[in-house]
């Protein structure tokens, strides 16, 4: 085998920023407190992973693996998620700034985003069915031919979503965030 297999690790105050992280399949590893700002992660495999407290900020991720791995209290900033390996891509989101971030074309259904900052986002053409974006907000995230059916925004604020381009069937909202649905129709909402 010539690539690394680590499993079951604990990376702490680790600085990829200036020593690489090394290439590889990372299972069942817990990342806390690391810096991986405008590292290259391109084609690392990471499954069931966490990471914790961390900077992805600009990290390359091309052909990059996501499987069944949980972020908390990390800083995501500029990512381009659609550059990873799609093939079992499975993530969730808690706490995490994700600002300036791209999901463009990718098929994550079911994906839980928790308590997360998504100001500037790009959702174009995601299919974001099923999922949930629980005390999100969304200031200048864009949704266009995004798939949104069955997912919770109850909780999210600021989003602005057209409902004639993105697909809503029994999609949840609350009564304060209607506003966010007709926002092309220049018409004052009161309470």
């Amino acid at each position: 085998m010539s690539e690394n297999y680590i499993s079951e690790t604990t990376f702490n105050k680790q600085d990829y920023t200036l020593n690489p992280l090394s290439k590889g399949d990372y299972e069942n590893c817990k990342f806390s407190y690391c810096d991986f700002s405008a590292s290259d992660l391109s084609g690392i495999k990471f499954l069931s992973c966490e990471f914790i407290s961390c900077n992805l900020s600009l990290a390359t991720l091309t052909k990059t693996s996501f499987n069944d791995v949980n972020f908390k209290d990390c800083k995501m900033l500029g990512l381009r998620f659609e550059n990873c390996n799609d093939f079992g891509l499975a993530f969730s989101f808690d706490s995490c700034k994700l600002d300036h971030s791209s999901f463009y074309k990718l098929k994550i259904k079911k994906t839980v985003f928790k308590n997360n900052q998504l100001h500037e986002v790009d959702f174009t053409e995601s299919d974001l069915s099923n999922s949930n974006f629980e005390y999100c907000d969304f200031l200048n995230a864009t949704f266009d031919r995004t798939n949104l059916e069955k997912t919770d925004f109850r909780t999210a604020t600021h989003y602005i979503i057209d409902p004639d381009k993105n697909r809503l069937k029994k999609a949840l909202f609350s009564q304060s965030g209607l506003a966010g649905l007709l926002a092309k129709y220049d018409i004052v909402i009161s309470q």
